[in-house]
Order: C-alpha cells, then structure tokens, then sequence
C-alpha cells in the first residue's frame, strides 16, 4: 500500500518540474513585464514546449495535477484574501449579468448548434462548457448526460482553445476598453470558459480584477448544481422511477469552493494571522501561474484541427456572445 502512495507521489513530482520551472520563468518575466503577467507568459511557453515535445505520457499525472489541484489550492488561498462580507457583495451585485449571460448562451447554443448542425451530445457540451465553468462543467455534465467519448474530448479541446486566447487577449482588449478593475473582473469571470483561464486574465489585470473574478466565477460555477439537475430531469423525463439514475445535488457542488468560502470566514473572524497575507498571497498567484504552464503543455493544436470546423464555430459564436453581453448588461445595470 504504502509503495503504491510513495510511486503516486514520484509520477506526480516527475510531471511537476517543468511547469514549476516555467512558472518560475513566466513569474521573472511577468515581473519585468506587468503587463504581460505571469501566468499569459506560462501558459505561451507551456504552449510551445506542449507542441515541441508532445504530451508525454510520464508528464500526465503532473500535469493533471497542477490543472486540478494546485489551481483549486491556489483559488482557496485567494479566498484567505477576502471577507465573507465582500464576497457577498461582489456575487450579489454581479448576479444581473451572470444570469443574463448564462441564459443567453445556453438558448443560443441549442439553437446555434442545431443550425450548425453540430451533434446534440457535443453541441450540448461544448455550450454547458461556455455557459458555466469549461472543463468542469464538461466532466460534470458528460457523467449526467453519459455522453461519448468522442463528444468530451471534442467539447473540452473547443473550451481549451477559448481559454487559451481568454486568457491572452482579455488583458489587452480590457485596457483597451478602458475598463475598471471591478468591470474586468466581472467581464472575464463570466465570458472567459474556464477558471484557470479566468484567474490567469484576472491576475495580469490587477488584485482587485482577481478578487472579483474569482467570486463571479466560483458563483457561476454553482449554476453547475441547477443544470445538472434540470439535465438530468429532462433525460429522465420518461422513464420510469425505479429506473431512474439520479445524483444527489450536493454531490455535484464542487469542494473547492466549500473550502473557498471557509477560508473567507476565517478571513472575516480574524483567524488569519496578518503576517500570513503576503505568503498566502504569493502562493495562490504562484501556483495559478504553474497551473497555466500545465494548462499550455496539455494543449494540442493538432486536436483542435482534429475537432472539426463546426463545434469550433459554435465555441467560437458563443464566446463572443458572451463576452459582448457580459459588457452590455454592465452598461445596462450601469457598472460601466
């Protein structure tokens, strides 16, 4: 048992150094270049070593790791940043544009897809992807729908492309608009796909951009719970009870995000030595940046070409939709 452990650990480590060495480089680099930021310059060089060398199979359980884990760790250290009291009112104030925005992605994806004549599982998918949370939304979904094989490694290739361009040109086009820190924050925590992606944005643009980021896109997130229930239903709708495979809703929250929220009540009631901000601070920003140079090597140009033009339009389309609305609905509920 315990060689097992102690083999897991080894595999894990052995896929880690090159993403810690890029996260090391691209933190260098963001520092001389603010504008750049750490984790675009992580995620561009884990993008040309990925296609240089290939996704090698001893890299896989690190680089799974630093995706999953270290950026969930990283997301709850954030939270040891901020109070309850804020997190509140950042969710609250930004629900107007996270609700409209997931209602119009989901009712254009359908009918978008439909016209593109995109396969129902893949169409599906790749707009609860868009709508939601990316790949989590994806893994979440595909279990509910028990969609194919092919259909979640279509869908999760057209999320990780838009993350990729997310998370480089969100920076640029949010200066170039002028917009806030707070407006930014709200713009990629709703129209960039995936929390890595949407941390990566928000960190080049600035701390207060972060710490609203990451609230609206861990409440969205939540939409996962309503969705999968709904979906669920929807599949189930004609079958009979006894036979029906339902998963309990709390099962479908992410932990994570528990633990975000735990750590922003520990925030609030003063368990947080103020001498640990700084550390906690480094850390969470660090390991976002090693979690994009994991997020750059696991991506592949040659599964993109391999995905077909269709649900990469559809991916396409629905970006835009969402970045334009998210940008409307600000001006309409006058937070721009």
């Amino acid at each position: 048992m315990f060689n097992i452990h102690f083999s897991s650990i080894y595999e894990i480590l052995k896929g880690l150094i090159i993403p810690i060495v890029i996260g090391i480089i691209a933190w260098w680099v963001g520092t001389l270049i603010p504008i750049l930021g750490g984790p675009v310059v992580a995620i561009l060089i884990g993008l040309i070593i990925g296609q240089v060398f290939g996704l090698r199979k001893e890299w896989a359980p690190g680089l799974t790791f630093a995706v999953k884990r270290i950026l969930q760790g990283s997301i709850v250290f954030l939270g040891f940043g901020m109070s309850l009291s804020e997190v509140a009112r950042i969710g609250i104030s930004g629900l107007p544009v996270m609700i409209g925005t997931l209602v119009l992605c989901i009712a254009c994806g359908f009918i978008i897809g439909r016209i593109l004549d995109v396969e129902y599982e893949t169409r599906s998918l790749v707009t609860y992807g868009t709508a939601i949370c990316g790949a989590s939304a994806i893994a979440t979904m595909s279990v509910v729908m028990k969609a194919s094989g092919p259909a979640i490694a279509i869908s999760i290739t057209v999320i990780i492309l838009y993350n990729v361009l997310g998370a480089v040109l969100f920076p640029i086009l949010g200066h170039m608009l002028g917009l806030s820190q707070e407006a930014f924050g709200l713009w990629a925590g709703t129209a960039v796909n995936d929390t890595s992606s949407v941390m990566a944005a928000a960190t080049v643009y600035g701390a207060l951009a972060t710490s609203y980021a990451v609230v609206v896109k861990l409440t969205r997130t939540l939409a996962i719970v309503p969705l999968a229930i709904f979906q669920s239903w929807f599949q189930n709708r004609n079958v009979p009870p006894e036979d029906r495979d339902c998963t309990k809703w709390y099962r479908l929250v992410p932990p994570f995000i528990v633990l975000f929220l735990v750590a922003a009540v520990m925030q609030s009631v003063g368990l947080i030595p103020e001498i640990l901000n700084d550390p906690l601070k480094f850390l969470a920003h660090f390991g976002i940046t090693v979690a994009m140079a994991a997020v750059g090597m696991s991506s592949s140009l040659t599964a993109v070409k391999d995905a077909g033009w269709r649900p990469i339009a559809l991916g396409g389309i629905l970006w835009i939709i969402v970045a334009t609305s998210s940008l409307v609905l600000q001006w309409v509920t006058g937070q721009i």
